[in-house]
């Protein structure tokens, strides 16, 4: 793993690590019990309706914590998450770990995303965050609530007109669950990067449009690749969303999927209640594994997505 983060340093509130699931890209970031505490005593005072409201607040609340981790906290996760040879957190908030603390779960999540970014408005919940369950039965329009198949790996945003530069996945709850671990695929341990990206058909403008539940009803139009600052591919790419306009098409995309979803260097992660995942949308595609049919299945996830609010950046504005 490239050396951005000095693992030998004392950090104050928190502690940074290879995570031993993946240690070759993924670091975990864990804030100890004092630290969580100290954070929700000090925002007390506004609960996750004050943030849904007055969207400033979210910016205070993340001044806390950054303050309560000796302003060190900020820097480095606007280096991580724009490092190309890393960025993704798998974020650790000891105490954190009962449905019962949703509120402050999501007041947390909120305060490091309000660090290096902004969340984006959430048409499908209609706030800057979303919350929704998997269940064992589902009827649902697309692949994220179906839990006995594995939802295919891929960036988020696709469909929207906001830029989305980092995806923030929070477990708020798990019931009766077996399987169901996060899959990670970071772009340039894929073989077939250079072959796709490459391509003619990489750069071509694709029309992106998402089913009633997400609330999108404008069609977006986009390539499956772009370049960022220093000419490496990028991807904005879901296989339920693209809507191939001929038979070239159809079947570039079609050898697309079957590349990516046969990859080896896909890992998969064990994210328990409480802890989340924090991955730039750039350069890595993200999916889930299938879970072991249970009639008292249930998971409740939170997503946070957005973009990034510093100077640093990764898309090549030429492009």
């Amino acid at each position: 793993m490239n050396a951005i983060v000095n693992l030998d340093k004392t950090y104050t509130g928190f502690s940074i690590k290879p995570s031993e699931q993946y240690p070759e890209r993924l670091y975990e970031l864990a804030f100890p019990k004092a630290t969580v505490d100290a954070f929700l005593e000090a925002t007390a005072e506004w609960p996750v309706q004050a943030l849904e409201y007055k969207s400033f607040l979210r910016f205070r609340v993340a001044k806390i914590l950054d303050d309560l981790c000796g302003n060190q906290l900020q820097a480095l996760l606007i280096d991580t998450l724009t490092d190309r040879n890393s960025g993704a957190l798998l974020i650790k908030p000891e105490g954190l770990d009962d449905v019962s603390k949703a509120e402050d779960m999501v007041k947390f999540t909120t305060a490091i995303a309000h660090l290096y970014g902004r969340s984006n408005y959430d048409a499908m919940s209609g706030q800057y965050y979303a919350r929704f369950v998997v269940q064992n039965t589902d009827n649902s329009d697309s692949y994220l609530r179906q839990p006995h198949r594995v939802m295919e790996l891929h960036n988020d945003g696709t469909f929207v007109e906001q830029d989305t530069d980092y995806v923030l996945m929070l477990k708020i709850d798990e019931q009766n669950m077996e399987g169901g671990d996060s899959l990670l695929l970071h772009l340039d341990d894929w073989a077939d990067l250079d072959k796709f990206s490459n391509d003619p058909m990489a750069y071509r403008q694709m029309r992106w449009s998402a089913p009633p539940s997400k609330k999108v009803s404008k069609d977006i139009y986009h390539p499956v690749f772009d370049l960022d600052v220093d000419g490496k591919p990028i991807m904005s790419y879901i296989d339920q969303f693209v809507q191939p306009a001929n038979f070239e098409e159809g079947n570039w995309l079609t050898d697309l999927s079957e590349s990516i979803e046969s990859s080896p260097a896909i890992h998969g992660i064990r994210v328990e209640i409480g802890n989340f995942l924090l991955i730039n949308n750039h350069f890595w595609l993200h999916g889930r594994d299938k879970f072991t049919p249970h009639d008292g299945l249930r998971r409740e996830l939170m997503r946070q997505r957005g973009y990034f609010t510093h100077k640093k950046t990764l898309r090549n504005p030429a492009q």
